[in-house]
């Protein structure tokens, strides 16, 4: 007997023992129809059963297949074939075989009528037997054909298959069963049970999709009560923190207002303090003020009497003047001594001066100093008086001895000097050196000399006027020229340049202070070329005095006379003019003793200070020279640093080398040549050096090896000092190779003071 098994793909299904149930999602599927030729019912189960335990029978069920866009057997990639007991199930359900089988094949060439009418059941009308899906497949076994084919294949009905081996049957012409009635009312009544579960399946979708919508909405409804039981939490919770933070809000706007309160109690009360502060401190400043006012008066008092006293002490001084009449009498160490302490004394009163012309009035101190000075003074003047009364009874009585004895050392002492100043012409004649300055510094002399005579005859009237408002102009432009040059000092720049301003104010013919009064060279006529002179021969007087005394006061007096020089050239032609008179080394000139000259006369010409009592000594005589010397030194190296710098410099360091070198081309003169070229060098040696270099150093070798033998050799022992100063000055220079900068030198800071 033969059994038709026909496979189909299903989606989801599952055969259970009762029949075949199935769950359908949303339409209707392809599914599995099994046709079986049962003999009876008992056989029926067992087929279900291995129906069910196949493996298209345990795919799973998933209901969301669809909704996923998968195939229903998406899963499923088993080959289809037969189970391994299929031989046995298929040996017991199949009857004893026919005589013949029937075939379907097209090449068979059967006719047999049951067969024509199955074929047209299951045949379509092209020919073709249809399919629900590309993956039915139709088998046709027999009892003869079974065996053989699996016999063929070395698998063996009735016995077990090798395990993990498929059973493959090779295909045959597809066959079509000849259905009985029982069979066809079997095959309805499976389709009838599978329609039904499939209802059944249908229904069941239904009523869960139905039942899991219901639940989604509960659940929903449920979430949707409890999300808005939290919002309502979360709104109590935020009303709740907004409160909180409401009630921190207020306690710290009342802390704060609490705080201001206190605050502004605090401020009213350091108000109060410093209005308190304020009040005491203006009643400070008030009684300050008033205490400034009395001191200032004080001040101002204290000043007039120091200006009184200045004055007064200054015309004390010109009491001690070789030219007045109480000082004929004198000796001439006498007087230089007096005229020294009283040059002491006039700057103790200067230095107190000095002070307020930095806007600062002298104390009770200084004012103890400026009387104590005047009277010293006033002592000073009648001890002078004293000796020169005693002096003038003396020289009485030693009269006509003195001058038989004078006339007796003049004549030999002419003698002498005549023989030797033709014995010192003779070997200069020899050695090719000179007596006297060339022709063209002779006449620049003696054209200053006119020059300065000329402007002390142009004020002649001034001088010797007997008026008393004329002789009161001439004091207050005397006193007005000179203080401010005595009040020169090296204590800072600034004073040099207050200095220096209320000098060239007065020579610019403007209004200058002086004790309190202005002073200008209006008041009269000839009054700018009177304080012109007597600036120019201040400026000479320092030199001779107190530059001799402090060398380190050569650089202040000589850069202020520079700058006065740069700006009023006459001045500066009158200084020369009165260095040349005072110092004729300074031109250079070594002036010759004239025929029918006494001695007195020609120890003037000189430089000597002579008077009745005779020449002043040796050594005062050199020291005055060599304070001019060194003052005329300084001002050919120093330029007013703060004038036009376009303008050429009216007595530069040319004038210097010209100086230098006119002195080793005379013969040299005993004392004095050494003394002079040994304070000239000192002064100046190293801003010559700067200017001249090769040359310079050439000039102190003709010195050292030619010039210097010649001053030693008319220098007697005792007259050595001078020359062994110079002689080691200029060996140390050589060695060394330079020229130490002098001592007193203005440097950059110091007029920054």
């Amino acid at each position: 007997m033969a059994t038709l098994i026909t496979v189909g793909a299903t989606k989801r299904g599952v055969f259970h023992e009762a029949g075949y149930v199935g769950t359908q999602m949303k339409e209707s599927i392809p599914f599995l129809k099994v046709k079986l030729m049962m003999p009876s019912e008992n056989q029926r189960w067992e087929t279900l059963q291995a129906i069910k335990n196949s493996p298209k029978g345990r795919i799973k069920s998933d209901p969301h297949w669809s909704d996923r866009g998968e195939n229903i057997l998406a899963g499923y990639v088993e080959t289809l074939s037969l189970s391994l007991n299929a031989g046995l199930i298929l040996k017991k359900l199949s009857p004893p075989p026919p005589p013949e089988t029937p075939s379907l094949a097209s090449s068979s060439g059967c006719s047999t009528p049951g067969l024509s009418q199955g074929v047209s059941t299951f045949v379509g009308s092209n020919g073709t037997i249809p399919s629900i899906s590309n993956q039915h497949l139709i088998i046709s076994v027999t009892k003869e054909s079974v065996q053989p084919q699996a016999t063929s294949d070395g698998l063996k009905l009735g016995s077990p298959l090798e395990e993990g081996r498929t059973p493959t049957f090779l295909p045959s012409p597809p066959t079509l069963p000849l259905l009985s009635p029982r069979d066809m009312e079997m095959n309805g009544c499976i389709m009838a049970f599978e329609e039904e579960q499939r209802e059944k399946a249908k229904a069941a979708v239904r009523k869960r999709q139905q039942q899991l919508e219901e639940t989604v909405l509960a659940i929903a409804a449920a979430d949707s009560e409890q999300l808005k039981r939290i919002e309502e939490l979360m709104e109590l919770k935020q009303r709740q923190e907004n409160q909180m933070m409401r009630d921190l809000r207020d306690r710290e706007t009342k802390e704060s207002m609490g705080r201001q309160e206190q605050l502004k109690e605090a401020h009213r009360h350091r108000i109060k303090i410093l209005n308190m502060r304020v009040w005491e401190s203006e009643q400070q400043r008030v009684r300050e003020a008033e205490l400034e006012r009395q001191r200032q008066a004080e001040g101002r008092e204290r000043l007039n009497n120091l200006n009184n006293i200045q004055e007064e002490i200054l015309q004390l001084n010109q009491l001690l003047d070789p030219s007045t009449h109480i000082t004929e009498h004198l000796l001439a160490g006498s007087l230089s001594s007096y005229t020294t302490r009283g040059n002491q004394l006039c700057s103790q009163v200067s230095e107190v001066v000095h002070k307020t012309a930095e806007g600062e009035f002298p104390g009770v101190e200084d004012m103890m100093v400026a009387k104590q000075a005047l009277h010293n003074m006033k002592t000073l003047i009648q001890q002078m008086q004293e000796e020169a009364v005693s002096a003038q009874e003396e020289k009485k009585k030693r009269g006509e001895e003195e001058e038989h004895r004078k006339q007796v050392a003049l004549q030999q002492q002419k003698e002498a000097e005549k023989k030797a100043a033709e014995s010192s012409k003779e070997k200069a004649q020899r050695k090719g050196l000179q007596n006297r300055a060339d022709g063209s510094t002779m006449k620049w002399f003696r054209d200053l000399q006119t020059s300065l005579s000329q402007c002390a005859q142009s004020f002649e009237q001034l001088s010797s006027s007997r008026d008393k408002q004329t002789k009161k102009i001439k004091m207050e432009l005397q006193k007005t020229a000179t203080t401010p040059v005595c009040q020169i000092s090296p204590i800072s720049g600034s004073l040099l340049r207050g200095i220096f301003d209320k000098i060239d104010n007065l020579l610019s013919g403007r209004s200058t202070e002086c004790g309190g009064k202005s002073v200008s060279t209006s008041l009269h006529p000839q009054g700018l070329n009177f304080v012109s002179y007597k600036i120019a021969e201040k400026f000479v007087r320092l030199g001779e005095e107190e530059v001799a005394s402090n060398h380190k006061a050569a650089f202040p007096i000589a850069v202020v006379a520079s700058g006065i020089w740069e700006l009023h050239p006459k001045v500066g032609d009158l200084i020369l003019a009165h260095l040349h008179k005072s110092c004729p080394y300074s031109i250079p000139h070594y002036p010759p003793m004239k025929d029918g000259m006494s001695v007195k006369e020609y120890q003037e010409i000189l430089g000597y200070h002579v008077d009745e009592s005779g020449v002043e000594n040796q050594d005062q005589f050199l020291k005055r020279m060599s304070g001019m010397i060194r003052l005329y030194a300084a001002i050919v190296q120093l330029r007013w640093p703060f004038g036009s710098k376009q303008e050429p410099v009216p007595h530069g360091l040319n004038h210097g080398w010209r100086w230098l070198a006119q002195v080793l081309n005379m013969a040299p003169v005993v004392d004095i040549t050494a003394t002079l070229l040994y304070d000239f060098l000192e002064v100046c040696g190293n801003a010559l050096i700067k200017q001249y270099q090769n040359q310079f150093w050439k000039l102190i070798l003709l010195l050292k090896e030619e010039y210097l033998p010649r001053i030693e050799a008319i220098t007697s022992i005792d007259q050595m000092g001078s020359v062994t100063r110079l002689k080691e000055f200029i060996e140390a220079s050589l060695q060394k190779k330079r020229i130490d900068l002098p001592e007193g030198h203005l440097t950059s800071s110091f007029w920054r003071l």
